[in-house]
C-alpha cells in the first residue's frame, strides 16, 4: 500500500496516518525525519542537505527526492508507505512519479482531507482559549495567527495537487469534518474499494489455508497412530468370544451330565424295589415247601 495524504493544517494527517500505519504495518515517510537521518548517516545525500541547511538554504527538490529514493529501499518500505509533507508542489510530484515509475512502485491512492478552513480557524481559537484558561503555554506555531498563514501557503503551493492527482485519477476525497472514528473508517472502506489492501488480505487467507492444511496432515497422522491401539483394545473382545465358543461344548457336557445321574437314580428306584420283592416271595414259597 503506497499512499500520500493530502490536506490543509490541521485536517488529520497526522492522526490518520497513525492508524493507518497501525493497522496495515506500513511506515510514516516525513521528509523532515528522512532529512535528519540522513545528515545523521553521513550519506551522501545528507552532507549536501547538511550544508544547505547549515547555510540556511531550503533544501533543493533533487535532494529531498535523493533521500526519498534512499528510504524506498530499506526493507521497512517495502509493505508499504505513506508520505507526509511530500510533494508540496507540482514540479516536487512530477519528480516522484518518475522515481516510483524507475523504481517499479504503484502508487495506490492520493486521499485527500477535505475541511472547512473557517472552522479549523474556530478549533484552534477555542482550543487556545481553553489552554490560556488552564494556564497552560500555548505553542507559537499554535494559534489562529500562524494557522491562517499556514493555510495561505497551503492554497497556494499545495492545493493545485489536487487537480493534479484528479486528472491521473488516484485522488479520493474524504470529509475531514466528521468525526476522527469515521474519517478512519471511510478511509478504510476507499482502501478496500480500490483494492490497495487487496494483497493484504490474500496474504492472510493464504496463511489460513495453509494452517488448516497443516492441521488436516497432524490429524490424519494421529489418526494412523491411533488404528494399532484399536486394535489391540478388539484383541481381548476377539479372545474372549473365541473362549466363549469353546466353553459352549463344556457347558453342555456338564449339562448332560447333571441329567444323567437323575435319570440313573429315577431307574434304580423303580427297579431295585421290584427285585426285592421277588427274592422275598421265593423265600416265603420254600419255607411253605418244607413246612
Amino acid at each position: 500500500m503506497r499512499l500520500i495524504l493530502l490536506g490543509p493544517p490541521g485536517a488529520g494527517k497526522g492522526t490518520q496516518a497513525q492508524r493507518l500505519i497501525n493497522r496495515y504495518g506500513i511506515v510514516q515517510l516525513s521528509t523532515g525525519e528522512m532529512l535528519r537521518a540522513a545528515v545523521s548517516a553521513q550519506t551522501p545525500v545528507g552532507l549536501k542537505a547538511k550544508d544547505i541547511m547549515a547555510a540556511g538554504g531550503l533544501v533543493p527538490d533533487e535532494i529531498v527526492i535523493g533521500i526519498i529514493s534512499d528510504r524506498l529501499d530499506q526493507p521497512d518500505a517495502v509493505k508499504g508507505f505513506i508520505l507526509d509533507g511530500f510533494p508540496r508542489t507540482v514540479p516536487q510530484a512530477a519528480a516522484l512519479d518518475e522515481l516510483l515509475k524507475k523504481k517499479h512502485i504503484k502508487l495506490d491512492a492520493v486521499i485527500e482531507l477535505r475541511v472547512n478552513e473557517s472552522a479549523l480557524l474556530q478549533r484552534v481559537e477555542t482550543r487556545v482559549a481553553e489552554m490560556r484558561a488552564r494556564g497552560e503555554e500555548v505553542r507559537i506555531d499554535d494559534t489562529p495567527e500562524v494557522l491562517t498563514k499556514r493555510l495561505a501557503s497551503y492554497r497556494s503551493m499545495t492545493e493545485p495537487l489536487i487537480h493534479y492527482y484528479s486528472e491521473r485519477r488516484k485522488l479520493l476525497t474524504v470529509d475531514g469534518m466528521m468525526t476522527i472514528e469515521h474519517v478512519t473508517r471511510e478511509i478504510n472502506r476507499i482502501l478496500s474499494a480500490i483494492g490497495a489492501v487487496e494483497a493484504k488480505a490474500s496474504e492472510k487467507a493464504a496463511k489460513a489455508k495453509s494452517a488448516a492444511k497443516s492441521k488436516a496432515i497432524s490429524a490424519k497422522a494421529a489418526e494412523k497412530t491411533a488404528k494399532p491401539a484399536r486394535r489391540s483394545v478388539s484383541a481381548p473382545k476377539k479372545a474372549a468370544k473365541a473362549s466363549g465358543k469353546a466353553g459352549k461344548p463344556a457347558s453342555r457336557v456338564v449339562k448332560k451330565a447333571a441329567k444323567k445321574p437323575s435319570r440313573k437314580v429315577a431307574a434304580g428306584s423303580t427297579t431295585r424295589p421290584a427285585k426285592k420283592a421277588g427274592k422275598t416271595a421265593k423265600k416265603v414259597t420254600k419255607k411253605r415247601a418244607k413246612a
